[in-house]
């Protein structure tokens, strides 16, 4: 059997497991709507949580999106396993890395989904009142930095030049 990058799934577990304690210690320790300031004007947790996707999209849809999201994240986090096993041994460790907290952050979140029925989001970003960017979790923040580094990737690449096939 081939087991191209599979080694990175170590990552995907990381990713999942930091996010899923922090989000059980909030849990248990915050009620919905609460929040602690940590670094005034512009850093707090606060207890959200969101039935929908990125910003809260489909936040209100009735329910059905929860199986949606679910699907997506199973079929997401299937395929990048897919594509980690065929990468062969000589990749630049940016796209495995990336791959492997992609995942991890899609099945944090879907893990939620499974839980609870919504993604507990906490981590909040704002300028005093006048500006709020929406709640986010350690499993977004994977994501994020994941898809970060796959781009960065992309970047780095296209410098080389390719042989003519």
């Amino acid at each position: 059997m081939r087991y191209g990058q599979l080694r990175w799934l170590w990552l995907t577990a990381a990713a999942i497991a930091t996010d899923q304690l922090i989000k059980a210690a909030l849990v248990s320790r915050f009620q919905l709507f609460e929040r602690m300031p940590l670094v005034p004007p512009v850093l707090e947790i606060t207890r959200l949580h969101n039935r929908g996707a990125a910003f809260s999209f489909l936040d209100d849809a009735g329910g059905w999106q929860k199986y949606l999201f679910l699907s997506l994240a199973v079929a997401v986090s299937t395929g990048i396993a897919v594509w980690l096993q065929q990468l062969n041994s000589v990749v630049r460790r940016i796209v495995p890395s990336g791959l492997a907290l992609v995942a991890g952050g899609a099945l944090g979140n879907a893990i939620d989904r499974v839980h609870y029925g919504y993604v507990v989001d906490f981590i909040h970003v704002h300028w005093y009142d006048s500006w709020w960017f929406p709640a986010f979790n350690v499993a977004d923040a994977a994501i994020t930095v994941g898809a970060a580094l796959l781009i960065m990737d992309a970047v780095l690449d296209s410098r080389y030049p390719h042989p003519r096939a």
